[in-house]
């Protein structure tokens, strides 16, 4: 198997990150597994705990989802990397909280975003196998946050006030765990 290698992340105000994404057509091609294992080395080597495939400039709708503990999440719960191909959110709760957000292509801003607590989500394995499963809490935030990836959204247009927008250098301070 060939090393996984590191891909480009495209930033906030590339065109890419504006667009809808494709769906995926054959999961099994070499190519697309390829991409799922860049994806997972990228997100890896980012501290990141989600990526879409627009971010990394192919507009197809394959997201990675690998909540785990890391320098910009200390308090993530840890979980077993999941690709989700052509994910499709079929219901979401009413209840919502507010939590603080970043991103891969927004890499120096950080704000409260209000989400769905809990959702339903219908999508395909690596494998090609159909899956519907029920997540919440953080999990459920980074699923809505990648899935809007694949509409062209960036989480600063979901954020309410644009005055709560911080750096991550204040992020860091704010929010500094101290030994």
């Amino acid at each position: 198997m060939p090393e996984s290698r590191l891909l480009p992340i495209a930033q906030q105000g590339e065109i890419i990150l504006q667009q809808a994404a494709h769906a995926v057509v054959d999961v099994h091609a070499p190519a697309i597994q390829t991409l799922i294992d860049d994806m997972l080395a990228t997100l890896l080597a980012a501290n990141g705990v989600g990526i879409a495939a627009p971010q990394v400039f192919v507009p197809l709708r394959i997201i990675i989802v690998a909540s785990r503990p890391n320098p910009r999440y200390p308090d993530a719960p840890l979980m077993q990397p999941l690709a989700m191909l052509n994910p499709e959110i079929c219901w979401q709760s009413t209840d919502t909280y507010s939590g603080w957000e970043g991103c891969l292509s927004v890499p120096d801003a950080r704000a409260p975003v209000n989400r769905a607590n809990r959702l339903q989500v219908r999508y395909l394995t690596r494998e090609g196998e159909r899956m519907e499963a029920d997540y919440a809490g953080f999990v459920a935030r980074i699923i809505q946050h990648e899935c809007d990836h694949l509409d062209g959204i960036l989480f600063p247009e979901r954020v309410e006030d644009a005055s709560e927008i911080v750096s991550e250098a204040i992020f860091q301070q704010i929010f500094a765990v101290t030994p």
